[in-house]
């Protein structure tokens, strides 16, 4: 109800606006409710399927919106939410007949910019249905393939790993070969996000900011490989990377560049690096291991959480879920620049 008050702009307390457990009668079942139904000069036009915060919004949840979005003709629009993530459908691949994959996908805990002016589309103020049924198509492939990328970001299959690696590898691409050049894709991926990010960092800060990933992270020392297929190949590709276990993971590199911003008020943006290791990922000042800002002991699946340093050389253990919850220990992260200044 918040989010249909707040985001939507819809008045919950009117009942011909917003209908809670909408009548739609499906085929031989009378009565079957829908959770919410939103309704514009009298025609019902979103339908809304709520489940419990923390429910996976699975295909049988779908199959069940997907019959009622059958019945009630009217609505071009319908929305799946567990309360954080909401799954926009419309009918873009056949008239009256919800898509099978939603066309937008809201996160609230991770909120992507780019969807907002299209979910303001579905608002009681700018209400515009045409408008989003247009774009839902692209919408949806491109919302697809920005999920497919991610996951191969963070953990890249088989398929994603030989697709590079046989347009620069010149011998067989054997299983072994795809398993050792995975760390080398995932590693060229990170470099090449680096770049992207510094190039935004010299836009904002100046073309004299210190690149932070490549001052910082360790280059694989690259050995020719011959052309051949047989056993010499792969031995030789065992010479490729040095150190090929310390992979910057996105998630540490937003967690930095959050802790650079965060101390920017204190000292330059340029002097603020960080080394990645094995066991954590430092924060640094003047890439001096005696002056840490922060630790960040990603590398746990289970847990995640950071030391800071302005009680001191031994660090306070701060426990956190995501990057952005690096924000509420801004104080601390100043405080020990501070000191060491």
């Amino acid at each position: 109800m918040p989010f249909i008050a707040s985001v939507l702009g819809y008045d919950v307390f009117d009942p011909a606006e917003v209908i809670p457990e909408f009548t739609a009668d499906v085929g031989l079942k009378r009565g079957e409710k829908i959770d919410y139904a939103i309704a514009k000069d009298g025609v019902v036009q979103i339908l809304i399927e709520c489940k419990r915060i923390g429910d996976p919004l699975n295909p049988k949840h779908a199959s069940q919106l997907f019959r009622y979005f059958g019945v009630v003709d009217s609505a071009r629009i319908a929305i799946l939410t567990n309360g954080q993530e909401y799954h926009v459908f419309t009918d873009s691949d056949a008239p009256n007949r919800m898509d099978e994959k939603p066309f937008l996908v809201l996160d609230l805990l991770d909120v992507d910019k780019t969807l907002i002016p299209e979910m303001q589309k579905l608002s009681k103020e700018s209400f515009d249905v045409v408008s989003v049924i247009d774009a839902a198509e692209g919408l949806k492939y491109v919302g697809q393939i920005r999920r497919i990328l991610s996951a191969q970001v963070k953990e890249p299959n088989d398929d994603w790993v030989r697709f590079f690696t046989t347009r620069v590898y010149e011998g067989k691409a054997t299983q072994k070969i795809v398993d050792q050049f995975r760390v080398l894709v995932s590693k060229a991926v990170s470099q090449y996000i680096n770049d992207q990010v510094n190039d935004r960092l010299k836009a904002a800060l100046g073309e004299d900011a210190r690149p932070f990933a490549a001052a910082n992270i360790e280059s694989p020392v690259v050995a020719q490989v011959p052309a051949d297929n047989g056993a010499s190949a792969s031995t030789n590709l065992d010479e490729i990377v040095v150190d090929s276990d310390i992979v910057t993971t996105d998630e540490e590199l937003e967690a930095f560049n959050i802790v650079r911003a965060i101390v920017c008020s204190e000292v330059a943006p340029d002097r603020v690096v960080y080394r990645d290791s094995k066991s954590y990922c430092a924060i640094l000042l003047d890439d001096n291991n005696r002056k840490p800002i922060a630790r960040l002991h990603f590398n746990s699946k289970s847990t995640k959480f950071v030391m800071t340093f302005a009680e001191g050389k031994d660090g306070v253990r701060r426990d956190i879920e995501a990057p952005h919850h690096l924000y509420a220990h801004a104080d601390e992260l100043r405080q020990a620049v501070r000191n060491y200044a």
